[in-house]
């Protein structure tokens, strides 16, 4: 048995990658992991990221999803250098590969109906499946000797698989890869023009190779569903006549109960994510340690991780999606980033709930960065800022029910905190210890415990069992505000 063993790489050339999307859907969790590695990989080495989107599938493509795609990869900071280009514009080269490989005889014209070749395009095979099924029992088509009256005006065009050979590979990730022929069947490159909706259209083993070598891609790095094409497509390239690029399959996105990413997890768009209000850092991050290892850091600004990655880092093993560490990411980056790079992300949200002041960008701006940053110990998602904080932004919030019932129970506290109101508009001078020393002396001569007063006056001025620091508070509002807040209470306090 004859070996075809396929060199990999281009290393005379600058670094080309790309990410190549199909608007089948949105963008999900496991496309953007799969940006984000080419774009990363891009970026650490100085190379190329070009973006192709492969829109040739009619009856699955919904171009109006193009957008929501670009849209996605904008918001997690993936910018590209190049494209976007669209398949679906280069159908004709993908054809005249085809002819000509058809004219060299490395393919051959196939008038057998579409059920023969069923599942000849891009096949989604993972490597437990594989052991699982074994060596594939291939039965060539007998077109493959040769039928008189056959063109690519009414029939497909086949791969000649090359038998009594081996094709070999290297991939970045997994190592050296090898396939014994006879297990690859002769798959299609351009489809009948008489069978079914796609009117003689390439496939996708043929027009991702066709794409790749235009765009001089060196390196290809998709997910490890796609590592039982590589056989096929390498053998495209050399039947071709090109050098095929450096391979590199990532590994896959698992649910917690270590299924396929799915749905039935929860949101796997990245638009979803956005709409609940993570930060795209705190994204980026998390995305970047499914599938690669920087060693023991986890808290990682998008600088060092472009600094730090390398395919070496990569790992075989399958990555879980661990919602809870999402969402701690997030919170690290609430409490971690410069203010000043946080304080446009909450603007963003202030804007989208109608509770933004446009001086807060001007003579109030160290205003919005103080309470900003006053809040951001205690949020977990950019909505946060308007839901439950909304009072620090606005006269106009409710109390929570929950938080009314267990501190306004004591029926003494409507007039305590009418006094207190007095109190405080009496001072001369609106500080955190002024204000401390207003509620603690109210609360001696009434007799009660200063928590107890503290804990009212919480519920009165944010609405809220829970916040910042009462007096902080106090001070970030204003003394005017507090004071309007407390006697609004009194009127709202239950009667008894």
């Amino acid at each position: 048995m004859t070996t075809t063993s396929i060199a990999s790489g281009n290393p005379s050339g600058k670094i080309r990658v790309r990410f190549a999307p199909s608007p089948t859907g949105y963008l999900h969790v496991g496309g953007a992991r799969t940006a984000l590695f080419n774009w990363l990989f891009a970026r650490a080495q100085g190379g190329t990221m070009v973006l192709r989107i492969e829109d040739t599938d009619i009856e699955r493509n919904r171009p109006e999803l193009v957008e929501g795609i670009l849209d996605g990869l904008r918001w997690l900071g993936i910018d590209w250098d190049e494209g976007p280009y669209f398949q679906s514009q280069r159908l004709e080269m993908h054809r005249e590969a085809a002819l000509k490989l058809a004219a060299s005889g490395a393919a051959y014209f196939c008038d057998c109906p579409p059920e023969k070749y069923a599942g000849s395009d891009a096949v989604e095979e993972t490597e437990d499946a594989k052991k699982e099924q074994g060596p594939r029992r291939i039965t060539r088509c007998a077109c493959r000797a040769g039928k008189p009256g056959l063109s690519a005006e009414n029939a497909a065009i086949r791969f000649r698989v090359p038998l009594g050979a081996i094709t070999r590979f290297e991939d970045a990730v997994f190592g050296p890869r090898e396939v014994v022929n006879e297990e690859i069947e002769d798959f299609v490159l351009l489809r009948s023009p008489k069978h079914g909706q796609t009117h003689g259209g390439p496939t996708y083993q043929l027009s991702v190779v066709v794409d790749d070598i235009d765009m001089r891609i060196t390196h290809v790095i998709r997910g490890s569903d796609h590592i039982s094409n590589t056989p096929k497509q390498a053998l495209l390239y050399l039947a071709l006549g090109a050098k095929p690029p450096i391979f590199a399959h990532v590994p896959l996105i698992l649910g917690p109960d270590r299924t396929r990413l799915s749905k039935r997890h929860g949101a796997t768009s990245v638009g979803s994510y956005r709409d609940e209000g993570f930060l795209p850092e705190a994204f980026r991050n998390f995305l970047a340690l499914l599938g690669w290892s920087p060693g023991n850091d986890e808290f990682l600004r998008t600088t060092e991780i472009v600094a730090r990655f390398s395919l070496e880092g990569v790992s075989r093993t399958n990555a879980v999606f661990d919602r809870p560490k999402l969402e701690w990411f997030n919170t690290q980056y609430l409490q971690k980033l410069p203010i000043d790079e946080l304080l446009p992300a909450v603007q963003a949200e202030l804007e989208r709930s109608k509770l933004w002041q446009p001086e807060w960008a001007g003579e109030k701006r160290e205003w919005f960065s103080k309470t900003v940053d006053l809040l951001r110990p205690r949020t977990r998602l950019l909505p946060d800022f308007s839901t439950w904080a909304r009072a620090f932004f606005s006269d106009s919030f409710e109390y929570d029910p929950q938080a009314r019932e267990k501190f306004w129970k004591d029926e003494r506290l409507g007039a305590m905190l009418g006094k207190l109101a007095d109190s405080l508009a009496a001072l001369s001078d609106w500080n955190h210890d002024a204000c401390d020393h207003a509620l603690r002396e109210l609360a001696a001569a009434e007799g009660v415990k200063a928590g107890l007063l503290i804990n009212a006056t919480r519920v009165a001025i944010v609405g809220q069992a829970v916040a910042p620091p009462l007096f902080e508070t106090m001070l970030v509002i204003d003394q005017e505000r507090i004071v309007s807040r407390l006697r609004s209470a009194v009127q709202a306090f239950p009667a008894r």
